[in-house]
């Protein structure tokens, strides 16, 4: 068997200044992402009911060229693209997903709480997310959801399928608020570039980054500053802001540097 050669991904370096005045690093051009500067936020969730096939395909529709979705754990140990812990907002049926199994969820609608023109609609599996987002040629953020299991439960599954139905990786991001999972996965596949999640920028940051060798921040647009912008472009890590549906807002982000946005509404960017 061919042995495989992983190389660590070492971060853009880039001279910081810590005076407030400095100026602002700009973002890197779309060519040189490793992401793209709109990511469709849950498919295109403003389209479509999020973190369905349809919603994916309604993403690359307008031109998006990267989705984010959510990955979970079911009960039965299958996974399924969904955010929440409970069924109840994006679905009609009840109860948490925890003590669902995949068969019990394939005869849920999971479309019409949106518009009556999706029903029926159902949750996917990630086989089946996977398999659409390659036939459209899409980039994937894919976002590891931790809903009251333990670690190794999601995380070695999601990589077994990751392994068995991706094929290039260079089009593929792994990211998660939980460190651990984060962890783990460069541990277990470090073939795969990873994105640390925060909701705001810790103190921290730079040492958690490091410390799952990680390729990207992601960080909610709402909460974010300027100087933090900076800092974290400073030492070479490409920005992602979550979640940003406004043009006004979209443009202030990129005139601090910051590189893409997530956005429920990628039509109203995609040129």
């Amino acid at each position: 068997m061919r042995s495989r050669l992983y190389v660590k991904y070492v971060p853009r370096c880039f001279m910081y200044n810590d005076d407030k005045d400095a100026a602002v690093i700009p973002a890197i051009t779309e060519n040189d992402m490793l992401l793209s500067r709109i990511i469709g936020h849950r498919g295109n969730a403003s389209l479509a009911p999020e973190n369905t096939l349809a919603s994916i395909r309604m993403a690359h529709e307008v031109g998006t060229q990267w989705v984010e979705i959510d990955v979970v754990l079911l009960g039965d140990g299958n996974l399924v693209i969904h955010h929440d812990q409970s069924l109840q907002r994006c679905t009609n049926g009840k109860g948490r997903l925890l003590r669902s199994c995949l068969e019990d969820i394939r005869k849920l609608d999971a479309g019409s709480w949106f518009s009556s023109s999706f029903s029926g609609e159902s949750i996917p599996t990630l086989e089946e997310a996977l398999a659409l987002i390659q036939t459209l040629e899409l980039g994937l953020n894919l976002e590891i959801k931790m809903h009251r299991h333990t670690v190794k439960s999601l995380v070695n599954p999601v990589l077994a399928t990751l392994r068995q139905h991706w094929k290039d990786k260079d089009q593929l991001i792994l990211s998660s608020f939980n460190h651990e999972v984060l962890r783990q996965c460069n541990k277990k596949a470090p073939e795969y570039r990873l994105g640390h999640l925060f909701e705001t920028l810790p103190r921290n940051w730079l040492s958690q980054a490091k410390g799952i060798n990680a390729a990207t921040i992601h960080l909610n647009g709402k909460r974010l500053k300027p100087t933090q912008v900076q800092h974290v472009k400073s030492k070479g890590y490409e920005l992602y802001c979550y979640t940003v549906n406004d043009k006004k807002t979209a443009e202030k982000l990129w005139s601090w540097g910051v590189d893409g946005i997530f956005t429920d509404r990628p039509q109203d960017f995609v040129e």
